[in-house]
């Protein structure tokens, strides 16, 4: 059953407003939104390759992953998503998936009707164009990533992966001082940057013996900003926040 929830609904506004701003009544539109809320198990999926849903998908706690599989089981991970994401925000107009979403951890998500997104990007022509801009930036975030598989090395792939996983968290309040959570295992690594486990370890311990990060009970610590920044040629304009960056 749908309802409106606006304490669950900040965690939207709060995504959005890390990218564009929000005026008083476009807020209480998203808090307005009818929502279903529900707890899902780790790794489970939210909707497949295939399905035509009717519903997006809101991340309110934990992580999930869009993924594809390929044939033998192999999967490739297209993309990480934290709480405030909506990751199938294109099947607003994309009515069938062409991968999979699923958790990465336990979580909890709340699914909004495709009908009420698009009579509130009809009534906020202000908040259709913020949620392209979202859908923009998405895309910039899969060249980056194209870009890292293709001339990053192994170490560059990392260090960067986690440079821009810690502003998208600080941009929501959940990342701070160089410190965040990072619920990514290493063969999660692996799957998302085309690298073995074996090596996703080895550069791990690199770059803990470097003393630029510390990684520990999957909370990481980056303890030299602007030499990982600058191992990884980070840039964070492709994120294109509104709030300044570390």
């Amino acid at each position: 059953m749908f309802s409106s929830d606006p304490n669950a609904m900040g965690m939207l506004i709060r995504k959005l407003e890390s990218i564009a701003f929000l005026s008083e009544e476009e807020r209480q539109a998203i808090q307005n939104l009818p929502i279903r809320v529900q707890a899902l198990r780790a790794r489970q999926d939210i909707v497949r390759d295939g399905d035509r849903p009717s519903q997006c998908c809101l991340v309110l706690e934990g992580w999930a992953v869009r993924y594809k599989l390929l044939s033998e089981g192999r999967r490739q991970i297209l993309s990480f998503h934290i709480p405030g994401d909506i990751p199938d925000l294109q099947g607003l107009h994309l009515h069938t998936m062409d991968h999979s979403l699923a958790t990465l951890t336990k979580a909890t998500v709340a699914f909004i009707p495709h009908e009420s997104l698009l009579d509130l990007t009809t009534r906020y022509p202000t908040l259709a164009g913020i949620f392209w801009r979202e859908t923009l930036i998405d895309a910039a975030i899969f060249r980056e990533w194209v870009t890292s598989m293709g001339r990053r090395s192994a170490c560059e792939r990392i260090a960067h992966l986690f440079c821009e996983l810690y502003l998208r968290l600080e941009a929501v309040g959940l990342a701070s001082e160089h410190r965040c959570e990072m619920l990514v295992t290493q063969i999660e690594l692996s799957d998302a940057l085309g690298l073995t486990s074996v090596h996703i370890n080895r550069v791990l311990k690199d770059l803990r013996q470097r003393e630029l990060i510390t990684l520990k009970s999957r909370n990481l610590t980056i303890e030299a900003w602007n030499e990982l920044t600058r191992t990884s040629d980070f840039d964070p304009t492709y994120l294109h926040q509104r709030r300044p960056v570390a």
